[in-house]
């Protein structure tokens, strides 16, 4: 976990030096959140699904996936696109992640579901994967205004999806923090995207990171506390936290058929 700041005795000092900095860019009781903190430049809704998989289904799974998932990226009818698809490799064991991106926004996810009711393979493919998982979840997702656009990246490299839950309240703060703190995290090009629920569990918060492996992964994050005011930046975002919530850890490895390898 992240390191502790020095001790009381210095939190004044930090919090007058962090009020004069962190003069907030957006007022939460101007409009709703997603028009403050979303990309104005782009109407791309994205979905995140979450299914586990019974163990002895995962290759099976993966096979159909690969099968299926591509041809649906790659048809012009579709206005999706398939940024990445995972299985887990540190965390939930035998889970599936896919991130979806529905270029048009809300529109265009309606018009992909109903054409895929006329797919008589993808209904199929639906079928045959109902009676491999145990569980499955999604949430629909909009992308941080300061973060990068999710695009195909050289590889092989590992992926890490952080989320967190948020206090009620906090998601205005959260983005005014953030938009400062991914500054520190740019020098190696481990910043994928960044994304906030809409719909499924709200007040959540998704960071996608890419790494070669896992020790350039820790040599990455232990760099970022050599650079000033990241620390300050990790405290003041960690008091929008949910008590006993904290920070979920996936290593996520992309499938050969992904868009991104």
């Amino acid at each position: 976990m992240e390191k502790r700041l020095t001790s009381s005795n210095n939190r004044p000092r930090e919090d007058s030096w962090l009020k004069s900095l962190f003069v907030r860019k957006v007022d939460p009781r101007k409009d709703a959140h997603s028009n403050l903190l979303a990309k104005k430049e782009t109407s791309s809704l994205y979905k995140l699904q979450f299914h586990n998989v019974k163990p002895e289904c995962l290759e099976a799974y993966n096979k159909i996936c690969q099968e299926v998932l591509p041809k649906i990226h790659e048809d012009k009818h579709y206005p999706c696109t398939l940024v990445g698809t995972w299985n887990t490799w540190y965390g939930e064991q035998d889970q599936a992640v896919h991130l979806w991106r529905y270029e048009g926004g809300y529109p265009a996810l309606t018009e992909v579901m109903n054409k895929l009711r006329e797919n008589q393979e993808f209904v199929e493919f639906r079928n045959a994967r109902s009676n491999m998982l145990l569980s499955r979840k999604n949430q629909l997702l909009l992308e941080f205004s300061f973060w990068n656009e999710p695009i195909p990246r050289s590889g092989p490299n590992i992926y890490e999806l952080r989320s967190y839950q948020l206090r009620p309240g906090t998601m205005i703060e959260w983005g005014n923090y953030w938009a400062r703190a991914i500054r520190f995290r740019q020098d190696g090009n481990e910043a994928v995207g960044g994304f906030f629920s809409q719909i499924g569990q709200l007040y959540m918060v998704h960071h996608l990171w890419a790494y070669k492996d896992l020790q350039s992964r820790e040599d990455i994050r232990n760099a970022a506390w050599h650079k000033h005011g990241w620390e300050e930046l990790v405290y003041y975002t960690g008091k929008t936290f949910i008590e006993l919530k904290l920070v979920i850890h996936l290593i996520l490895l992309f499938y050969i058929f992904s868009p991104q390898s």
